[in-house]
């Protein structure tokens, strides 16, 4: 990290977390941050669900939420990007405050509640978008619909022209009984619906599944019989977790999802779980604590076929991306493999 982005940090950590969020997000827009372009080699090259990745080191959901800095952000290192959630209406989300520094703990807790400014918007904005990048979208379901499910489908009938895969996501805990969604029944027929709709598309695009950290062996193994019988094309664990084990930070207490450094081992251990249940029949991304190249790489032993990030960026700054990049190719270097994909659950057993 160069000074002019430790001195940024720095003075981003004095401020209010949203409005420090906001001030990123202009710093983007401004040209303020690294930009090393492209990270990739012969070793991080890799294709999951059929996207082909320059890199296996993704953007996670929720930092750009509305689509606003696709172009930045394609030049800062990432092998992928996911924007949003959207829903099919603007709403606020939850009231203020709602995201909490835990800097203790390298962690964060946001209760935001899909806050976002709709797919009209996101549509618009995703017609401009760089073309060199594989660009994805969290959909999402308003709080007050009487159609979740039906919500899910419709923002992905809008916005899907302009994506190269879309996530249902049913995994916040911050939409009241969203994921109640993630039950059998319930998971089956909304994963049934959108499908069905990605399949009318005029191009079909992958359909990516985003999971809780909080589940019983019952209700995992539930989820992987539904992905594996609807055809969803990957399973992204974890989302957020309510767990609050551990923690340091004054704001411990407070409601909403934790991510960050608290949530690594939980989420691996889900992960892995995971891809014997599949019996890596679906590609799986993994997401949750990652904040170094070493931290990715036993993610993608655990059976991740790519790895993705946010909370790490707040206290490594957007660089952060590039350089998980680049020591993960020294890495699978180190251990005398050629691709990504090679690695790939090597060491699952190992969290199981």
């Amino acid at each position: 990290m160069k000074l002019t982005e430790k001195l940024g940090l720095a003075l981003l950590h004095r401020m209010d977390p949203e409005a420090a969020h906001g001030m990123s997000i202009r710093a983007l827009k401004a040209g303020l941050a690294p930009t090393p372009g492209a990270v990739t080699s012969p070793r991080l090259k890799t294709t999951v669900a059929g996207l082909d990745l320059p890199n296996p080191v993704g953007l996670a959901a929720g930092f750009d939420k509305n689509g606003e800095v696709l172009a930045p952000l394609s030049r800062t290192g990432f092998g992928f990007i996911e924007v949003g959630a959207v829903t099919p209406r603007p709403q606020p989300g939850n009231p203020k405050p709602r995201l909490f520094r835990l800097s203790e703990d390298k962690a964060a807790i946001n209760r935001f509640g899909f806050n976002n400014e709709g797919m009209e918007a996101m549509a618009h904005r995703l017609a401009n978008r760089p073309k060199d990048t594989v660009i994805g979208l969290n959909l999402g379901a308003n709080k007050d619909s009487d159609d979740r499910p039906g919500d899910f489908a419709k923002v992905l009938a809008r916005c899907a022209a302009h994506l190269d895969f879309a996530t249902v996501n049913v995994s916040s805990p911050n939409t009241e009984k969203l994921r109640d969604l993630q039950g059998k029944a319930a998971l089956g027929a909304l994963l049934g619906g959108v499908i069905e709709t990605r399949n009318d598309l005029p191009r079909p695009i992958p359909i990516f599944l985003k999971i809780a950290p909080d589940l019983s062996e019952a209700e995992l193994h539930d989820i992987a019989e539904v992905a594996i019988e609807t055809g969803v094309d990957a399973v992204i664990a974890t989302n957020t977790t309510l767990n609050r084990d551990g923690l340091h930070s004054v704001h411990k207490g407070e409601a909403g999802g934790l991510s960050g450094a608290p949530l690594f081992e939980k989420s691996t251990r889900v992960l892995a779980r995971l891809s014997h249940l599949t019996r890596g029949e679906i590609p799986l991304i993994g997401v949750g604590g990652i904040s170094s190249a070493q931290q990715a790489y036993a993610k993608i032993c655990a059976g991740a076929s790519a790895v993705q990030l946010y909370t790490a960026l707040v206290y490594g700054g957007i660089s952060l991306a590039a350089e998980i990049a680049k020591g993960l190719d020294d890495l699978l270097a180190r251990d005398g493999f050629n691709s990504v994909a090679q690695a790939v659950g090597i060491k699952r057993e190992d969290w199981i």
